[in-house]
């Protein structure tokens, strides 16, 4: 269960109906950082309109949530939701899966066969990472797009639809154009309305709330009583640079809520230099020149850090019972941490 399935939307398993969660809220989703801000203006502009919307943003950020808002948000919001993943399907067979066939089209067609158009009809179909699509399958979809009709493998007469398409992509299509990968009418075609997720990176400040909402979501769907993330932690989480963005968050949260340790989480925010031992990458070669005191000094910053990595980590990130532990003071440990940069000045101020 990821980010798209579990936190915004709870309709059929078939993908036929796209219900709003109750529990989940627009501030939720949106934040409130500017660029998601930003697309919230647009949304209800976007959805009462029955133009193609391309959503834009790295794997994690929530894009399939998008679309489906848009779906639920839209004209078309009673009408079925179908979800095409664009990479999931072989080339070879994404053509019958998404035009479907007619009985006799070929070997082993034994009967009739709809595809994920007719199954979107009246409401909207999404294309997951359509930048993965063969060249072959872009100039088909194209001509969808123009007219709103296909014909089903193995027909003499083409269909007419009524679709709301919504595309998506992690990959930069400007560029898949320009090198000849991606055809440009269609690139035109389907960017009628462009909205860009930013990554979770860029909304560090929405990271607190999110947190809590997949703590809440897990303590009940596992049963669990996982508390709420120390402070400490929480610093580490809004500092930490989130490569896998809101479906690595959600993923790390949910070992929290069943393990029940911020240990378990902490050392996944941790820069590797940072967990390994201080002499893992040090190496002497024949020729090489150094200063031994610079290099001591160094090292033993390093171990020094080690240190004090594994005591918060002891006492769950509480920093006054690992500045008592270590025997040093209070301030002390701030200051070690901001030097070391285990955690921002804003975030060791705000302590």
């Amino acid at each position: 269960m990821d980010f798209g399935q579990s936190v915004a939307y709870m309709g059929r398993t078939d993908g036929r109906y796209a219900e709003v969660d109750p529990g989940l809220s627009e501030e939720l989703i949106f934040g409130s950082s500017r660029g998601m801000r930003g697309i919230q203006d647009r949304l209800k502009t976007v959805a009462r309109s029955n133009v193609p919307v391309l959503i834009q943003g790295e794997s994690g950020t929530g894009k399939e949530v998008l679309a489906r808002l848009i779906h639920a948000s839209s004209f078309v919001h009673r009408g079925p939701f179908v979800k095409v993943s664009c990479p999931a399907i072989p080339a070879g067979l994404f053509e019958s899966e998404l035009f479907g066939y007619e009985k006799g089209a070929f070997t082993g067609a034994n009967s009739n066969r709809l595809g994920r158009v007719t199954l979107a009809n009246g409401g909207t179909l999404f294309l997951d990472e359509i930048g993965e699509l063969d060249l072959a399958l872009q100039a088909k979809l194209l001509q969808l797009l123009q007219d709103g009709k296909f014909c089903p493998i193995g027909a003499q007469q083409e269909k007419a639809v009524e679709v709301r398409v919504i595309c998506a992509t992690n990959r930069d299509l400007e560029a898949a154009v320009a090198n000849g990968t991606f055809r440009q009418d269609l690139f035109y075609r389907i960017n009628v309305v462009n909205l860009h997720i930013p990554p979770l990176r860029e909304r560090q400040q929405d990271v607190p709330e999110l947190v809590q909402y997949f703590t809440s979501l897990y303590n009940t769907e596992f049963n669990c009583s996982a508390k709420s993330l120390s402070r400490e932690l929480l610093s580490l989480l809004q500092d930490y640079h989130w490569p896998g963005n809101i479906r690595q968050l959600e993923n790390l949260i949910k070992r929290y809520v069943i393990l029940g340790s911020e240990e378990s989480i902490s050392s996944d925010l941790l820069p590797k230099k940072h967990a390994e031992p201080a002499f893992a990458d040090f190496a002497v070669t024949d020729g090489t020149s150094m200063s031994l005191k610079k290099m001591t000094k160094s090292m033993v910053r390093e171990f020094e850090r080690q240190i004090i990595i594994r005591t918060l980590q002891a006492h769950s990130w509480n920093r006054v019972q690992t500045a008592r532990a270590l025997n040093i003071s209070y301030r002390a440990l701030l200051y070690k941490l901001k030097d070391s940069q285990l955690f921002s000045k804003q975030s060791s101020e705000a302590s």
